[in-house]
């Protein structure tokens, strides 16, 4: 995956992001790539739903862990771990080349302002349409909604030691966010509107093309609205830096993934350098993972 059109400079994408709490970079995937991307995402997703895949996301639950067995009953909203090593080939293959392509690495670096070797691999899902009309309510990832004002000011000072993104491969219009939020305490309105309200003031619709990319801070207000009748295959990853802190370790382990990564196996990537890059993620997310019990970011 590399793409066809110029990157913004390092210095644009941490303006962007640093202001507005998000940032798009348009055709991420080139046209003629999507195909193979959405032919693997479409396997995926048809496991999944037939119960040939254990980890996803059910409906109507936000926030970890998802029971699988709820998952024919009422559906699913996500796939998860499209990185583990029991997804079958060649769809395993085609998320990690998208995941450590070159334009994502050159974009994280830049974000994050640190070489490769600092990299962390973390999460990939993917995120899909329900079986009927579905919504998240307003949230930071890893700031539960009880946070006192003074407490989101502080926990919102925090440097980032990741980088999270969205990456479309249908058009997606279901990610809403506050700019600007991810820097402040939330307002008196934000603080006691309904959780799933509609028309919370200054929010924007985050509107992608298919092979569009969008970065944006995991601790701005956002929430997802998703429609039964659109089709939705957008894959949903963050990549870290080895200085992490308890509560992005919560964030990224309460997942499962420690469970799986030392048997990741990416010596089949498209080249040497790819190979060496993943691996060097994958020693240093098992160093993370060698705690004991984390426990969950949020309540649901």
């Amino acid at each position: 995956m590399t793409s066809t059109t110029p990157l913004p400079s390092g210095e644009e994408l941490r303006t962007s992001l640093a202001r507005d709490g998000f940032v798009r970079i348009s055709n991420a995937i080139p046209h003629k790539d999507l195909r193979d991307f959405r032919e693997a995402a479409t396997r995926a997703t048809s496991r999944a739903r037939a119960g040939q895949w254990p980890y996803v996301r059910t409906v109507p639950k936000q926030f970890p862990p998802w029971p699988v067995s709820e998952a024919a009953s009422h559906g699913i909203w996500g796939v998860q771990h499209v990185l583990h090593p029991d997804m079958p080939d060649p769809d395993r293959r085609v998320f990690a080349e998208s995941y450590f392509s070159e334009t994502m690495i050159t974009a994280v670096t830049a974000l994050l302002q640190c070489s490769q070797e600092d990299l962390v691999m973390e999460l990939y899902n993917m995120l899909v349409r329900p079986p009927q009309d579905f919504a998240l309510r307003w949230h930071r990832d890893d700031i539960p909604p009880s946070a006192s004002p003074k407490e989101e000011e502080e926990r919102l000072q925090h440097p980032m030691l990741h980088a999270q993104w969205n990456l479309a491969l249908y058009s997606d219009s279901s990610l809403i966010v506050v700019p600007g939020s991810h820097a402040r305490a939330r307002t008196d309105m934000e603080r006691t509107a309904d959780p799933y309200e509609d028309d919370m003031p200054g929010q924007t619709v985050v509107k992608m093309a298919a092979g569009d990319l969008v970065f944006y801070n995991n601790n701005i207000l956002h929430r997802g609205v998703y429609d039964s009748k659109t089709e939705r295959m957008t894959l949903h990853g963050t990549i870290g830096l080895t200085a992490v802190d308890p509560a992005r370790a919560r964030n990224i382990l309460q997942h499962g993934i420690r469970e799986w990564a030392e048997r990741c196996d990416f010596s089949d990537l498209p080249d040497s350098d790819m190979a060496v890059l993943a691996q060097g993620m994958q020693r240093r997310l098992i160093a993370m993972g060698t705690g004991g019990d984390v426990g969950f970011s949020q309540p649901d």
